[in-house]
């Protein structure tokens, strides 16, 4: 088990995760998703990424949800329904396919902060449960992190429910480093408050970069948090770049015990939140950002979902709502028109039913 207790600057951590690697069980052979195909279209080599197509033709694909106005999944549209532009331009959809049945790397961010401490046993009940029913053991793996005030695999990547039932076993809340851990506690008095600081962007930006962006096919995070951020070494803008970068999607439940708030000081929100503008770090215990806003954001941008936990849906009724979406994904795939080099393209993925909502991500990073 990997323990990260102070990020460093170059969040040099490949030798550690390697390490893990060894030593647990490994994943399933990972194989890019199989090129939907049409008639005159060749699929792809195994050799391949998921962007590159038979012949050095480049493809840009995109996995999307569709719903209607109720909130329902269509799950029986055909290619001529949607329309595709990147930075503006229309492009011409040359795959397509409904992806139930894709192999899926899926991962679990946990938030086990303090301000989580009187829902940590229904984070794991409902994590079990969601494992147990969403993880296929011939074709998906998964791996677990819990993130507070550091970040840390409790299961590398696995297609065994029993390896990630023991790793949920583990989770537990934190008390918290004291303050001076990180040079931001001079005049704490070494007692200070519990809250040692939140790492949900770190665990974003390691899961990406360490695990997901390795893999191929389907792709995607689950954050179980409050949203809050106050111990992250990257930014929230850094963290979404890291995710668009491994093509994952991030599905955010947004799971919050109201009453440990009462005494923390309060986020803000409005243009620029999750950036640092100079100036050094803010307080440990201030948040980086209004949660539901945060967790928003970082679902929209990568092409996941955003849900919000309470009285009105159980956390089980949320994991089954992410686990139909999963199951119930279009796959959609195109060259560009242009190349213009390496970079950000926006993406727009649309319907031409006025009536349904298209979920996708936002944009991709062009290497070449």
């Amino acid at each position: 088990m990997i323990s990260r207790r102070t990020l460093l600057a170059s969040f040099a951590l490949s030798p550690l995760l390697r390490a893990q690697q060894q030593t647990s069980s490994p994943p399933a052979s990972a194989q890019p998703p199989s090129a939907p195909q049409t008639p005159g279209t060749q699929p792809p080599s195994p050799q391949q990424s998921d962007k590159v197509f038979t012949g050095g033709v480049n493809v840009v694909s995109v996995f999307a949800t569709v719903r209607d106005k109720k909130g329902q999944i269509e799950k029986d549209l055909k290619q001529d329904d949607f329309t595709i532009d990147e930075d503006g331009r229309p492009q011409t959809i040359r795959y397509f396919a409904k992806e139930s049945n894709l192999p899926l790397t899926l991962g679990l961010l946990i938030d086990t902060s303090g301000s989580m401490r009187r829902l940590i046993e229904t984070e794991r009940s409902a994590s079990f449960k969601f494992l147990d029913q969403v993880l296929r053991e011939d074709k998906d793996v998964a791996f677990l992190i819990h993130f507070d005030y550091e970040v840390e695999l409790l299961q590398d990547l696995t297609p065994s429910r029993k390896l990630l039932q023991t790793a949920l076993s583990q989770l537990s809340a934190s008390n918290g480093p004291q303050l001076q851990q990180r040079g931001q506690g001079s005049g704490g008095g070494g007692g200070g408050r519990q809250h040692g600081g939140t790492t949900l962007y770190d665990s974003i930006l390691l899961a990406s970069n360490e695990l997901m962006k390795k893999q191929t096919g389907r792709k995607a995070i689950i954050l179980l948090t409050d949203g809050d951020d106050n111990g992250s070494k990257s930014t929230m803008t850094e963290a979404i770049s890291a995710a668009q970068r491994a093509d994952t999607q991030c599905y955010a439940i947004r799971f919050a015990d109201e009453s440990s708030n009462q005494n923390r000081f309060g986020g803000f929100s409005g243009p620029g939140m999750g950036r640092r503008n100079g100036g050094g770090r803010p307080p440990m215990q201030q948040s980086r950002g209004d949660g539901k806003k945060v967790l928003e954001r970082i679902a929209q941008e990568t092409g996941g979902g955003y849900f919000e936990g309470g009285k009105k849906e159980s956390l089980d009724d949320l994991y089954r709502q992410i686990q139909e979406e999963l199951r119930n994904q279009y796959s959609l795939g195109y060259t560009p028109d242009k190349d213009t080099g390496p970079g950000y393209r926006a993406l727009r993925v649309l319907a031409k039913n006025k009536n349904l909502v298209v979920q996708s991500r936002d944009g991709y990073y062009a290497e070449k």
